[in-house]
């Protein structure tokens, strides 16, 4: 582990030793795999693969997960900066459709980790330009 693995699992720890839920994602699967009852973001967050358009993530108010998400006291996504800030920005709005709060993630504590310098997103055919604007940079948060 590193110290930033070290600082997660802490922070999950913390939470849960408490009785609270602590919800651990990553955006690759290697990175989920090191993290306590870890998940991949697109998983746990029903993120569509196909950064096209308009994305939403399709989680609902009745469904178990959206309950589950209603419940989490926090919320750790390790290495951020390798998908499209559209996935971010798409699961900032859901939380906020779901728990009814207009604040950033409907108010839940989120962590959000990785390298922000060398890690920058994936877009197929995209030039220099496609893909800064794809990076967490450019997003509104």
């Amino acid at each position: 582990w590193d110290r930033k693995d070290f600082l997660y699992r802490a922070l999950l720890a913390g939470v849960r030793c408490r009785h609270f839920i602590a919800l651990a994602t990553a955006s690759s699967g290697v990175a989920a795999s090191l993290l306590p009852g870890g998940r991949t973001a697109h998983s746990r967050f029903k993120i569509p693969l196909e950064m096209v358009g308009e994305v939403n993530c399709s989680i609902s108010k009745q469904l178990a997960l959206g309950t589950l998400l209603k419940m989490c006291r926090l919320i750790i996504w390790d290495e951020t900066p390798m998908v499209n800030r559209c996935a971010v920005e798409s699961v900032d709005k859901m939380l906020r459709d779901i728990i009814d709060c207009n604040l950033p993630f409907g108010g839940k504590l989120i962590v959000l980790g990785g390298d922000f310098r060398p890690i920058l997103p994936v877009v197929p055919k995209g030039n220099k330009e496609d893909i800064l604007k794809a990076s967490m940079i450019y997003s509104y948060l």
